[in-house]
């Protein structure tokens, strides 16, 4: 007679052989992605010192029915300003569509927004390194995860009392510290892409992150600035042939910190080998397996250009306001500068030592007390004028911004610019991309949306158009660049979100 439970441990056997076959054929069974990468230097070596190089990087993904390409680029921009020409990318992707059979649609271009210089022919190097990259294919196992660095940032958006923001650039000075309410977020997350061959060795790293990469180098020498440091940190211990690819996020309003020192020299190193360290542990704690999904979205949205002639006319006011509130003053820097000296340190007795200041008042006289008042009022006045002239310069640059952007919004002949979206998914790592500086509450909002905690965004990618600010920060009328170089309506930031969003979900 058949006994259950005598016969039960027999059950079990026969399950886990079932269940462990199974796993074999559901493995065997899944698709196998294939990767190579390879990168190219394309350092200007005739504009003068080179601190470190500048490179063309490509990674190239496929099943063997898709095919995707990324190529991450020590460069301003692709296209529109800088060094890259507007037929920097049909130029690279007709090439590969004719030479490997690669969709355009598929071909990814990412540029770092370093403020280096490349060399005149940097889409023959780049078609040279995606060939490099597609003749390197090998089988590879993919894995996702999240680094994190939060020490090399800030966002450079500051909120004022009076409820403007101002932000922090070299084109102009920051406002008195007193005015100065509140600082934005910054996104800390690195989103990380891990590429191991058969043998366990990473083909390649990609990596997201959110910050201007424009601090600079010590020597004041040709720079790929921190990301480039960040990337050499990666793969110089990832090991020889690994290629690590630096992707920007929404880093428009995101800047290195201590931009604004003037205590120490300008270095982009000592920040890039804190990046890239940090992004090598979120490596190392990525397993990969045999995911072989791949897949790669194409899509082109419309959004709304902006009417930019009311700012234009309120600033043309406020520049009038302010070059009428400017005061006379006896005083001239020369004269100035010691004063601040001389009452900065000692209020009470600035002008001479202390024993003549009691004698006079012994005496009944206010000879140097009185001249301490008209000092300080004549001090009052040039500093009153400086702030107004530091004000102008910041009216004046970003009102020049929104002029040029007005004339383009009407020279193009239509009230919506067209942008093109890439979306792709390569095993559990989701991201979408946008061809301008999206500011970093834009990355926050669809991350939050996003389907999984691996979904990321890449701004500056595919093309260049300018400034991508919350609406909310459109409001704010010419106190900051991302608000006045950019030609977007107010409204442009919720389609765009949402387009985003429904992108990776569909991934």
């Amino acid at each position: 007679m058949f006994s259950l439970r005598k016969s039960f441990p027999l059950l079990i056997l026969i399950l886990a052989f079932l269940t462990s076959n199974a796993s074999h054929v559901l493995l065997a069974a899944a698709p196998q992605l294939w990767a190579g990468a390879a990168k190219v230097d394309i350092t200007e070596r005739d504009a003068g010192p080179v601190n470190d190089p500048l490179y063309t990087r490509a990674l190239v993904i496929t099943d063997k029915q898709t095919t995707l390409v990324i190529c991450s680029l020590d460069v301003v921009a692709i296209g529109e300003i800088g060094y890259i020409k507007d037929d920097f990318l049909p130029t690279v992707r007709s090439r590969i569509k004719a030479d490997l059979n690669i969709p355009e649609t598929n071909i990814m271009v990412n540029a770092s927004h370093c403020h280096g210089t490349p060399v005149a022919d940097t889409d023959e190097r780049t078609i040279q390194a995606i060939k490099e990259a597609a003749a390197n294919l090998v089988p590879v196992q993919v894995g996702a995860g999240i680094g994190h660095e939060n020490r090399v940032q800030e966002n450079r958006r500051l909120k004022m009392k009076d409820g403007t923001e101002i932000d922090v650039r070299h084109a102009y000075a920051l406002p008195p510290d007193e005015d100065v309410a509140e600082v934005g977020p910054i996104d800390p997350e690195i989103g990380i892409l891990r590429l191991d061959d058969e043998s366990g060795k990473p083909v390649a790293v990609m990596y997201n992150f959110a910050c201007h990469p424009i601090q600079g180098a010590a020597s004041g020498g040709n720079t790929a600035d921190f990301t480039g440091f960040s990337s050499k940190v990666i793969e110089d211990n990832l090991g020889e042939g690994s290629v690590a690819l630096f992707v920007q996020g929404c880093g428009g309003d995101i800047n290195p910190v201590f931009y604004k020192d003037v205590d120490h020299p300008r270095d982009g190193e000592p920040l890039g080998n804190m990046l890239g360290l940090s992004t090598l542990e979120g490596v190392r704690k990525i397993e990969t397996t045999n995911d072989g999904r791949l897949k790669v979205v194409n899509e082109k949205l419309k959004l709304p250009r902006a009417d930019l002639a009311e700012k234009i006319a309120h600033l043309e006011r406020e520049q009038l306001r302010l070059v009428n509130s400017l005061n006379g003053t006896s005083l001239s820097l020369k004269t100035y500068m010691p004063l601040v000296v001389k009452y900065s340190l000692n209020n009470d007795f600035p002008s001479y030592y202390s024993h003549r200041y009691l004698y006079e008042e012994k005496l009944g006289r206010n000879h140097m007390t009185e001249m301490d008042r008209i000092n300080r009022g004549n001090m009052e006045r040039y500093t009153e004028n400086i702030i107004t002239m530091e004000k102008m310069t910041r009216l004046n640059a970003n009102l020049r911004l929104l002029k040029k952007h007005q004339a383009q919004n009407i020279a193009a002949g239509s009230r919506t610019v067209e942008v093109e979206l890439v979306g792709f998914r390569v095993g559990n790592f989701l991201m979408t991309t946008f061809p301008g500086e999206l500011t970093v509450r834009i990355g926050l909002h669809i991350k939050k949306e996003a389907p999984s905690d691996l979904s990321f965004v890449a701004g500056y990618t595919n093309g260049y158009i300018y400034y991508a600010p919350t609406d909310e920060q459109l409001l704010n009328v010419g106190g900051a660049q991302e608000d006045s170089d950019c030609i977007l309506a107010p409204g442009w930031q919720k389609i765009y979100e949402n387009k985003a969003v429904e992108i990776l979900k569909g991934l």
